[in-house]
């Protein structure tokens, strides 16, 4: 449902959902943490793709030979 849940209504009447407060709860929770898992996930690609635009190791001493 995405961030608007104005429908959820009509869903509880469809499937006769007896307590709809517990169910609601459930489906906020979750969507918690598929929210917050693909957060994680973004944010751990976002530093990969950091890393690899960077062009790899980058020495900074000076070598004298």
């Amino acid at each position: 449902m995405g961030k608007y849940w104005d429908g959820i209504d009509y869903f509880f009447k469809l499937y006769e959902i007896e307590d709809p407060k517990i169910i609601l709860y459930l489906m906020k929770l979750y969507e918690g943490t598929i929210v917050s898992y693909r957060a994680e996930k973004a944010e751990k690609k976002r530093k990969a793709d950091e890393r690899k635009a960077s062009g790899g190791k980058n020495y900074t001493h000076n070598v004298k030979g």
